[in-house]
This record gives structure tokens, C-alpha cells and sequence, in this order.
């Protein structure tokens, strides 16, 4: 309360500034253990954020006056509330006890308490802590992302708590869970193909349980042909040619017979891609037919071309 306080309401400062006299406890002055056998407050105190703290202080039939401050803050004096906040309210005031509750407690509540009291001899005063454990939020975190193999990749991952929590990424590969990094940001130079996929950034205290989430990571790399086999077909009956590539993005198909390229629907054949498998049907095979065809798997990223022959089988030698 500054001055110009003091001088609407003189009769108020005068009871803050007996009160401060009475219980001897000017700002910034600690309050050395062992000054007194009582009153005795509690250890320190240890609650979670949004739940409620008590305070006690052990009082007995000597004390004329008790009062329990935040820093040089008055809360409570005897049963007279001083402190502004609805969330602090008395619980006790008997010849043993006198206590107070802060409910949905917040981390500006951290901080020390003292309770004071006065005797017939001279005043005496007693120190608790209050601790407020805050359960672990990531608060920033990357953006799904996509990018070329070889890239360098930064993933971060930003999270609050008390205590400080601790920052793990994992890779959720297909393979399981492995461990990456104990940090908050997750450098990977040179990406491979493998290291695309999901992964998980946990934020752990003890406090609660650990806050996870994820990022996915989308690596493109050109396409290479992983299963291109040679296929016989006899005269009159169905062939089928089959073309497998892997790529990100997924490739697009081409069939080619020497250097002409191959259409849907014409002359009997049909061309169908799905995923990463092409296949290329003849529905009813002729002489002409048979030979070399080329299956061509392209992305923006590249192209690739693997040599596939449909050859006659079920023929006899006269």
C-alpha cells in the first residue's frame, strides 16, 4: 500500500504496521530454524497445481495472537481475513492449531509462509514452503514434415513442468520403438528412407503421466524396382507381367514393347497400377505377343526401368 493510501485509510496502515512490529517479520528477513520451540509450522509442502494447500501452524495456551503471512503479505490475523484472494480462507483457530487453505493453487503460490504468533514474553515466528508441482505439457512442437533423402532434419520439441520435465524422442518404426535422443531438439543429418515414420516426443516429471505426442516424417526418394520377374504363357491362354517399385511419392507405371509404349484396352491387353504394384494382362496370348517388354517407374524425384520377357511355354516339338 503506497502513501496515498496511508493517508485515505490511516486507520488501516496502523494495524498493518502494528501488526508488522507485533509479529516481527520484515520483508526479506529470513526466519533462521530453531528460533523457537513453538509455533511450529509444518515441513515444507508439496501439491499439484489446481489442487488445494494446507498450512498449519502448532500453536498452544501462551499465544495472545496469531496471524500467517506470504512474504511481508498478511493473510489472515486471528480470524480477520486481510488477503484479497477468495482462495485462501481459515481453517482453524484454537488453542493448538491455526491453519489456513489456499484452494486451486498456481504457481505464483509458491513461495515461503510464515506464521506468527505473539506471547506474553515477545513474538515467535515459524516457516513453511509451499512447492507446486506443475505435470508435464509440451507447449511447441514441429509440424508433420516432408523431405528428400539425404536432407538434414530438425524436430523439436518444447515442454513445461515442475520439475523440468525430461524431453526423449523415439522412432516408431516398423520394427518397434527405438530410442533416439534425450533432448528437446532431434537433429538427423543425411536422412534415409528408413528413418521415415512417426516420432514420439514424451515429457516426463513424475508428477503425472507423461505428455506424448508425435510428428511424422515423410522421406521421398526416387523409385527402384524390387520385383520384375520373367513369365511364361501358352498360345490362346492369359499372361500376366508384373512390375513392383518402391518410391515416395508413389511412382507412376509405363509399359513399353521395344520402343512403343503401351496402351489400355488395345489389342486385348489391360494396364493396371495400384500402389506399388503394376501389372501389365494379356487376355488371350498370341505368337505375337511374346518377347521383351519394359516397365518404367517415374516420380518427380526420378525414374527407373527394369526388362521383363513373356515367354511361350507348352509348346511341342513335332
Amino acid at each position: 500500500m503506497g502513501v496515498g493510501g496511508c493517508l485515505a485509510l490511516p486507520w488501516r496502515c496502523l494495524v498493518v504496521l502494528c501488526l508488522r512490529l507485533l509479529f516481527l517479520v520484515p520483508a526479506g528477513v529470513p526466519v533462521r530454524s530453531g528460533d523457537a520451540t513453538f509455533p511450529k509450522a509444518m515441513d515444507n509442502v508439496t501439491v499439484r497445481q489446481g489442487e488445494s494447500a494446507t498450512l498449519r501452524c502448532t500453536v498452544d495456551d501462551r499465544v495472545t495472537r496469531v496471524a500467517w503471512l506470504n512474504r511481508s503479505t498478511i493473510l489472515y490475523a486471528g480470524n480477520d481475513k486481510w488477503s484479497i484472494d477468495n482462495r485462501v480462507v481459515i481453517l482453524s483457530n484454537t488453542k493448538t492449531q491455526y491453519s489456513i487453505k489456499i484452494h486451486n493453487v498456481d504457481v505464483y503460490d509458491e513461495g515461503p509462509y510464515t506464521c506468527s504468533v505473539q506471547t506474553d514474553n515477545h513474538p515467535k515466528t515459524s516457516r513453511v514452503h509451499l512447492i507446486v508441482q506443475v505435470p508435464p505439457q509440451i507447449v511447441n512442437i514441429s509440424s508433420d514434415i516432408t523431405v528428400n533423402e539425404g536432407s538434414s532434419v530438425t524436430l523439436m520439441c518444447l515442454a513445461f513442468g515442475r520439475p523440468e520435465p525430461t524431453v526423449t524422442w523415439r522412432h516408431l518404426s516398423g520394427k518397434g520403438q527405438g530410442f533416439v535422443s534425450e533432448d528437446e531438439y532431434l537433429e538427423i543429418t543425411g536422412i534415409t528412407r528408413e528413418q521415415s515414420g512417426e516420432y514420439e516426443c514424451s515429457a516426463v516429471n513424475d508428477v503425472a503421466v507423461p505428455d506424448v505426442r508425435k510428428v511424422k516424417v515423410t522421406v521421398n526418394y526416387p523409385p527402384y524396382i524390387s520385383n520384375a520377374k520373367n513369365t511364361g504363357a501358352s498360345v490362346g491362354q492369359k499372361g500376366i507381367l508384373q512390375c513392383e517399385a518402391s518410391a515416395v511419392p508413389v511412382a507412376e507405371f509405363q509399359w513399353f514393347k521395344e520402343d512403343t509404349r503401351l496402351a489400355n484396352g488395345l489389342e486385348g491387353v489391360r494396364i493396371e497400377s495400384k500402389g506399388r504394384l503394376s501389372t501389365l494382362t494379356f487376355f488371350n496370348v498370341s505368337e505375337k505377343d511374346y518377347g521383351n517388354y519394359t516397365c518404367v517407374a517415374t516420380n518427380k524425384l526420378g525414374n527407373t526401368n527394369a526388362s521383363i520377357i513373356l515367354y511361350q511355354v507348352g509348346k511341342h516339338k513335332c
